[in-house]
């Protein structure tokens, strides 16, 4: 670990070895304990990283990490990805994304194809507004709404938002998940949820030549099912979808072992 740059505010930890280097960036209103489920098996096979994001409730020092006005597009945090593994020293890693984070590792493989050998897309979206030649998942109203729910109950709305989005066969997930959101600031959630919610990165697809893996659960509350499909259509390189028969939009909580399945037939291990 170096002691500048962004690896020790971001809280970055290396774990396991091996010839290959796995980077799990979490998603809106979560930190690195959302990947504790699969990184012990993980660390077995690779190197990984772990971080927490600059919005994220586990960072000390949010000022100067989250910027409303800097961070209030992708291509921000896409350059503080490529920032923190630069410094690093990392280069042609799997990048599994969750969430927000698949399209800021699409936009950062724009950016810098060296550093990304494949990406890994986990419950992803170019944009969750609905148009009238796409569907995002939600009306223009449903997001009012969310937005304006954060700015009068943050708190409140974080406990459901958890709730939905793990999905109802899992309370202790959906819990853990709650807590994650609930360390998060309210004045850091409501520009980060417009930013999420209000984005539209579709274009950015065309402009991805990594292979890519589009993971996807059966009943995702926040992301269709036709998302993976559109964003397997869009992306420039060679690109899978992988469903996994599962609840709610965090696999890596729900359902890890059949992630941990697809994973090793995507990088090539075997569970214990």
């Amino acid at each position: 670990m170096l002691e500048k740059g962004l690896s020790t505010p971001m809280n970055a930890k290396l774990a396991g070895s091996g010839a290959e280097t796995v980077v799990l960036a979490h998603g809106f209103g979560g930190d690195q304990t959302m990947w504790d489920k699969i990184l012990p098996v993980l660390s077995q096979h690779f190197r990984v990283l772990v971080f927490d994001w600059g919005f994220s409730g586990a960072v000390k020092e949010q000022e100067g990490l989250f910027d409303p006005v800097k961070h209030s597009s992708y291509d921000a945090f896409a350059c503080d990805l490529i920032a923190l593994l630069d410094e690093l020293g990392l280069a042609s890693t799997v990048f599994v994304g969750h969430s927000m984070s698949g399209m800021i590792g699409c936009v950062a493989s724009v950016k810098r194809p060296d550093l990304f050998k494949r990406l890994i897309l986990l419950a992803a979206s170019p944009r969750y507004l609905n148009t009238d030649d796409y569907e995002g998942g939600f009306g223009t109203e449903q997001i009012d709404q969310i937005l304006s729910s954060i700015e009068s109950d943050y708190y409140g709305w974080a406990s459901d938002f958890a709730s939905l989005g793990v999905g109802p066969r899992d309370p202790l997930s959906a819990e853990m998940f709650a807590k994650c959101l609930r360390r998060m600031r309210p004045e850091v959630a409501l520009p980060l949820a417009r930013t999420v919610f209000l984005s539209d990165h579709r274009e950015v697809l065309g402009r991805v030549t990594a292979p890519c893996t589009i993971i996807q659960t059966t009943n995702d509350v926040v992301v269709p099912n036709l998302v993976a499909h559109y964003m397997h259509d869009k992306i420039q390189g060679k690109s899978t979808v992988e469903m996994i028969e599962a609840d709610g939009h965090f696999p890596q909580l729900t359902a890890h072992l059949q992630l941990l399945d697809v994973l090793g037939g995507i990088l090539g291990f075997e569970c214990a």
